[in-house]
């Protein structure tokens, strides 16, 4: 049975940083691309980052190309959000999603097989 959990949300100030986590487990983590998505209130879900199985290939929306930084620990079987300059617009619950295949792309990061509950992240002074 897939289960992705997010962790590491919380209350941040503009231009301050948080780092989500993904614990997956489940399936094989090297086998599949992983990628962050979004969604805040009144908003489209928004695909914002995803990373290949090897962690080689990484891509982003242009919303946060530049700030954020997707990685992953295979070995822990975790995938990590490193934000940066954080602005109020960022403020959304968060998620990550299992992608179908191995390699991912900007046209995959709206697509997710499974995903986890979210972490809430909310950016205000």
């Amino acid at each position: 049975q897939v289960q992705l959990e997010e962790s590491g949300g919380g209350l941040v100030q503009p231009g301050g940083s948080l780092r989500l986590s993904c614990a997956a487990s489940g399936f094989i983590i090297d086998h599949y691309a992983i990628g962050w998505f979004r969604q805040a209130p009144g908003k489209e879900r928004e695909g914002i980052a995803c990373i290949s199985g090897s962690g080689a290939g990484t891509y982003y929306s242009d919303s946060v190309q530049g700030r954020f930084t997707i990685s992953r620990d295979n070995a822990k079987g975790t995938v990590y959000l490193q934000m940066n300059s954080l602005k109020p617009e960022d403020t959304a619950v968060y998620y990550c999603g299992k992608k179908k295949y191995y390699y991912c792309s900007k046209e995959m990061l709206n697509t997710n097989e499974d995903w986890g509950q979210g972490a809430q992240v909310t950016v205000s002074s």
